[in-house]
This record gives C-alpha cells, sequence and structure tokens, in this order.
C-alpha cells in the first residue's frame, strides 16, 4: 500500500523537474536523432525511422504524464499520418494504446473514469457495424476510414478527454495546446496560400492539388487552401472551430503577454479560414462567436468580443479586399446552392427508400447505390455535403438519432460543468461549446461530423467539457469558497 500511494508522488516529483524547455529539447534531440538516420536513406527505413522517432516521443510524453500533450500529438498524427499520408489507423492505435496506458496507471492523483452515457456509445459502436461492413465491402479505404476513424476513433477521443480534464487548470492546459496546433496549421494555410509552398507535402497530394486546379474559382484567380485537410471545406470547418479556443483562453488568462498572444492567435486563424473561402465554414465561425458571447463568463466579455470581432474584420477589408470580394462572390453564386440543394434532395430520396440501413458507409457504396435518386444533373456526389443527412443516408435513421442523442446529451453536460464553475473556468467552457457550436452548423454544408479528423477533435473537445472529473472538481471548489465565504 505505501508503494501505491508513493508512486503517483515519484511521478509528480519526476515531472516537477523538467521544465517545459528541457521537456521540448528531449523531443528535439530524440527526434532528430532517428530523422536523422533516415536522411539520405531508402524510403522504406525512413518510414520505420519516422516511425520509430515518433513511438519515442509519445513514450516521453506519457511517461512524463503530459496527458494534454499526449492527446494533441494523437490527433496530429491521424491528421498527417492517416488522413494526408493515407496509413488510416496509426492514430487510432495510438488513441487505444493511450488509454491502456492510463487505465493501468491510474492512482488516486490520476483516476479513471469512464465517459458519460456509455450505454449511449455503446448502441452506437453496435448500429454502425453493419452499415460499415455493407459499405467497405466495395472499397477498402471506406473500411478502414469510417468505422475506425468516424465511429471507434470517435469513441476513443471521446474516452480520452473525458480522462486527461480532472480539473480546471487541465482543461486550460489541454485548450493552450490544442489552439497551438490550430495555430500551426493556420500558419501552414497561411504560406501555402501567400506562397504557394506546400511544407511537408508529397508529390502525390501536389498532383492531386494540381489536378484540382489549386480549387480555383472560375473565372477568378482566387485559389483556396486546403492544407493537410486537402480540401478547402473541411480545412475551413476545422479552422472555425479553432478560431474560438484562443478567445476562451484570452478570458481566462491574468498575464498581458499571454493575452496578446491569444488575440494573435485568432487572427492567424481568421486570416487563414478566409483564405480557404468556405462559405459553410463562416457560418459556423459566426455561430460559434455568438455563441462564444453568450458563454463566455461575464457580461463585459461580450463587449470585448464583439470590439475584438469589428476590429479584425476592418483589418481585413482593408488589407485583403480581393479575398474578401472572392468570398462574397462565391457565397453569392447561385451554381454552389444549386449543388447543395441537389445532393440534399438525393440524400433525402435515399433515405425515403432506404430508412433503416442507408447505402453503407462509404463514398463508393454511397455513389453508386444513390444513382437512382440523384437530383443533379451533374451526377452523384460522393457524400451529401451534409454530416446529419450522411449518417441517415448511409448508415439509416437510427443511427442518426442515436448521433444527435450523443451530441445533445454531451453539450447538456458541458452546460451544467459551466453553470457550476467560476467566471474564468466559463470561458474555457464556453469557448469549448461554441466550437463544438460552430462545427455543428459548418456540418450543415460541410461534411464536419463525419470527416475522420474534424469530428475526432469535435469528441476530444466534448470529452473534456464533459468529463465527471471535471465536474467534481468544479463542485468541490465551489464548497470549498462558500465555506471561506461563511468564516
Amino acid at each position: 500500500m505505501k508503494n501505491i500511494i508513493q508512486a503517483p508522488r515519484w511521478r509528480e516529483t519526476i515531472r516537477e523537474q523538467f521544465s517545459p524547455l528541457l521537456i521540448c529539447l528531449i523531443l528535439a534531440l530524440s527526434a532528430t536523432l532517428f530523422l536523422g538516420v533516415a536522411i539520405g536513406a531508402s524510403s522504406q527505413v525512413q518510414l520505420y525511422s519516422v516511425a520509430a522517432a515518433g513511438a519515442i516521443v509519445l513514450g516521453i510524453v506519457v511517461l512524463l504524464r503530459l496527458d494534454e500533450l499526449a492527446v494533441t500529438l494523437i490527433l496530429a498524427v491521424h491528421l498527417y499520418i492517416d488522413w494526408f499520408l493515407g496509413l488510416h489507423l496509426v492514430g487510432i492505435l495510438m488513441a487505444l494504446v493511450v488509454l491502456f496506458v492510463y487505465y493501468f496507471g491510474r492512482s488516486a492523483d490520476r483516476p479513471w473514469v469512464e465517459p458519460r452515457a456509455l450505454w449511449l456509445w455503446a448502441l452506437f459502436l453496435v448500429l454502425t457495424i453493419y452499415p460499415a461492413i455493407y459499405g467497405g465491402q466495395l472499397r477498402f479505404y471506406d473500411l478502414v476510414t469510417f468505422y475506425p476513424s468516424n465511429i471507434l476513433g470517435a469513441f476513443l477521443m471521446f474516452w480520452l478527454g473525458t480522462v486527461i480534464v480532472r480539473d480546471s487548470v487541465c482543461l486550460r492546459r489541454f485548450l493552450k495546446i490544442l489552439a497551438g496546433l490550430g495555430t500551426l496549421l493556420a500558419i501552414h494555410t497561411i504560406i501555402e496560400y501567400t506562397t504557394g509552398i506546400f511544407l511537408l507535402g508529397t508529390q502525390y497530394r501536389i498532383d492531386n492539388l494540381l489536378q484540382a486546379g489549386n480549387f480555383q474559382f472560375a473565372n477568378s484567380t482566387a485559389t483556396r487552401a486546403v492544407s493537410f485537410l486537402v480540401d478547402p471545406n473541411w480545412n475551413g470547418a476545422l479552422l472555425a472551430m479553432m478560431a474560438i479556443l484562443p478567445l476562451g483562453l484570452f478570458f481566462a488568462s491574468s498575464s498581458l503577454l499571454e493575452k496578446a498572444l491569444y488575440r494573435f492567435e485568432t487572427f492567424l486563424i481568421l486570416l487563414a479560414l478566409l483564405f480557404t473561402y468556405s462559405n459553410g465554414a463562416w457560418l459556423g465561425a459566426i455561430a460559434g462567436l455568438v455563441v462564444f458571447m453568450l458563454f463566455a463568463g461575464r457580461k463585459r466579455s461580450s463587449f470585448l468580443v464583439l470590439s475584438f470581432i469589428f476590429i479584425v474584420a476592418i483589418i481585413l477589408i482593408t488589407f485583403f479586399p480581393y479575398e474578401i470580394s472572392s468570398q462574397l462572390q462565391h457565397a453569392s453564386n447561385p451554381r454552389e446552392v444549386t449543388l447543395r440543394l441537389g445532393a440534399w434532395y438525393t440524400a433525402l430520396q435515399t433515405i425515403q427508400a432506404l430508412p433503416l440501413t442507408g447505402t453503407g458507409l462509404g463514398y463508393l457504396a454511397y455513389q453508386l447505390r444513390t444513382q437512382p435518386f440523384s437530383g443533379l444533373e451533374e451526377g452523384v456526389f460522393s457524400q451529401p455535403h451534409n454530416s446529419y443527412l450522411e449518417w441517415a443516408a448511409m448508415a439509416g435513421i437510427p443511427v442518426l438519432l442515436v448521433f444527435v442523442a450523443l451530441l445533445l446529451f454531451a453539450l447538456w453536460m458541458a452546460l451544467r460543468n459551466w453553470t457550476i464553475a467560476d467566471a474564468r473556468t466559463r470561458a474555457l467552457i464556453g469557448c469549448g461549446i461554441a466550437a463544438i457550436v460552430s462545427l455543428s452548423l459548418s456540418s450543415i454544408t460541410i461534411d464536419g461530423w463525419t470527416h475522420p479528423v474534424i469530428a475526432e477533435v469535435g469528441w476530444l473537445v466534448l470529452g473534456a467539457l464533459t468529463s465527471p472529473l471535471l465536474a467534481q472538481s468544479l463542485v468541490m471548489s465551489g464548497v470549498r469558497e462558500q465555506e471561506f465565504c461563511n468564516e
């Protein structure tokens, strides 16, 4: 018993000895060592070297119990290795391994906890098995993408978010690192748009981008930045979510330097969002910002948010008039509306014909099995461009209902945590809620909640906001504050 009690204290002591600078140095040296071996070697050696470097980096992070950094690294791996490079399952396996490590490494200081509504998640996991097999039998890509990422991966990330956020300090640290990842993606997007250089790109992806004409508008020279999401609408949906997180950190911070940093992060992400020219993403961003003004924690915070948005809008209009004009022309293009309505009509006709089973979870299955119901002269899209219609059309109405129930329940639990939090923690929870609202609105015109990467970011944030450990910590803080006032 003595050793069990002392173990977490020993780990905490070790962790305190490592400053953030030293930790970054260890990670950089490990990655440099193994990546250096790969220089000039064969592609197979490069692959193994990168895998070894990544494993060592993640191992160090997990051993130091830098939980918030660990889950963000998993997201980064899932974005770049699984989605961009097409390896599909690396991030999911990492999430599963880390979850097991946290279970066997549980202690009084780092307790294990089950996610909310576990029975509802179990129902979701079971109901989607048949649609995943039925759709995946036509193409291997769909088989290893939809169920492992959109369903099982979503559940694992939700659970990880629940485990790592034990109090408001953990929540703030998690949002800091996640906002940092969003800022890096924004910088990558800005560099791609302004210079035409795609950093860390592969020849295969660059060739695909060239074949798509860099998503250039007809009768215009404006091109749309895709970054590692490989599509401007997906890139925009993720950036719209990320843009709100630094605002919550701004109101939760007391440091002027940090406040300036968070404002700069928000500006960079919104600038990158402009370069995607995504109508649906801007719809989600505006909705998210409005919701954040309601849940920012203080009344004057709403005015500060509105003032900041006004300043950013003036800057964008003044210095980027061509981009603003192109965005407005794209938003008012009747062809865009026609294509979206046609895609939605096809999905609704499919749902009416196959209400229980759908076409199966898969892009090829949807494209082939919805041809009799197509409402488009151009043919059939590979998905409905609407996450909610996609769940119903591909997997059946029961799956859609369970998904919506999971989403609404998680938002309700996040709102409950918000009501018992102090002002600064409310800003953190509020920005998370606003980010989820942004994703949910974007998903009406973009398949955000059914994208393998974007959906996992959303479920990770929801897991953090609904953590029972966070709720318990907030209740105890309220009790201690009340006792202090009574004294």
